[in-house]
């Protein structure tokens, strides 16, 4: 027979209200009884009924997950970190989560009746073009929306400081002795253009211009692409000492470029990545490449999506940006 919560706040000593709040993470309610309330939970086995606790708050405890990945699926580099970690908290926090769609079965929704249908208590916009009048209707409608990556007005915000981590990795590689540096940027987004922005804002503080020919436009996490642009780049007279790469993952198709043109990394020509992840840090030699907090990012997302549902009243919209860190690896060399 199931533990009920008045036989848990017998167990504390505690009221029900008490027990509950502890529950329930509430802020006034000390670590010291929350830790207390937890192990008489997990002593019991007590659960709390999702349907009686959500019918009581009239709330589904489930959030939307509005994920579009242009590659990778669940499997991209920089974004199923991130989703990871956005699912382990809203699941401490007691929400499951619900991944928005547009059909259900063979009825065609938008982003925002999906929404509706599945009366999640709110969404997260990961990744999606935000462009899409569906994705603006979203945004605009009643549903408290957090996102990453995409200031909207009056929208909470979990940005990567893409600004300060592309001017660290300029500052580094000017460190360095290098003057002619190329830039193949990702595809038109509000990323792109903070980074591109960081990074001749940089070039500029030093006394350097960036010729047109030097940024060239290649989808992010896409080998391919950024093999063609690499090649490109490669061609020119002069030719870059340095080439920034989109990403860590798109940076495999830079460095397969090079070599197939019998260049060597970073003797002849040094590269640099972006994103700092695990799998591309075992590649020899090891990529120069800004690390992005992919564990915080999920989690503030879902830690902000929850402030905006249960405690409305007291939580603004904002902007946080999450800090980055230069990795310096043996891509780059002194000149």
């Amino acid at each position: 027979m199931a533990v009920t919560i008045k036989e848990l706040s017998a167990r504390c000593g505690l009221s029900v209200s008490t027990v509950s709040k502890a529950l329930n993470d509430y802020p006034d309610v000390s670590e010291e009884t929350k830790a207390l309330v937890r192990a008489a939970a997990q002593e019991l086995g007590y659960h709390p009924n999702a349907i009686a606790r959500g019918l009581k708050l009239g709330r589904s405890f489930s959030l939307g997950v509005l994920y579009e990945p242009d590659a990778g699926g669940f499997t991209h580099s920089f974004f199923s970190p991130v989703l990871e970690a956005f699912k382990a908290e809203a699941e401490r926090r007691g929400y499951d989560i619900t991944f928005v769609t547009h059909d259900i079965g063979r009825t065609p929704m938008t982003y925002l009746e999906h929404c509706r249908y599945r009366n999640v208590d709110g969404v997260c916009i990961v990744c999606a073009d935000f462009e899409r009048d569906e994705v603006r209707e979203l945004v605009s409608g009643e549903l408290p929306v957090v996102t990453i990556d995409h200031v909207f007005n009056n929208r909470t915000c979990i940005q990567s400081d893409n600004r300060q981590g592309m001017a660290d990795l300029t500052r580094h590689i000017l460190s360095m002795g290098h003057r002619r540096i190329a830039y193949i940027c990702g595809q038109a987004s509000a990323v792109t253009t903070q980074r591109k922005t960081a990074f001749l804002r940089t070039m500029s503080e030093a006394d350097l211009s960036v010729p047109d020919e030097s940024l060239v436009e290649a989808c992010y996490h896409d080998p391919a692409a950024t093999r063609e642009a690499t090649l490109r780049l490669l061609g020119a007279d002069p030719r870059p000492t340095c080439i920034l790469m989109p990403d860590d993952y798109a940076s495999l198709g830079g460095r397969e470029a090079i070599l197939s043109a019998g260049l060597r990394i970073p003797e002849d020509i040094s590269v640099a990545g972006y994103d700092g992840v695990q799998l591309i840090q075992l590649c020899q030699p090891r990529l120069t490449t800004i690390w992005q907090d992919t564990d915080r990012i999920g989690r503030e997302a879902a830690r902000q999506l929850v402030h905006l549902i249960e405690q409305p009243r007291t939580t603004c919209p904002e902007i946080l940006p999450i800090a980055c860190r230069l990795l310096e690896g043996e891509t780059i060399s002194r000149l």
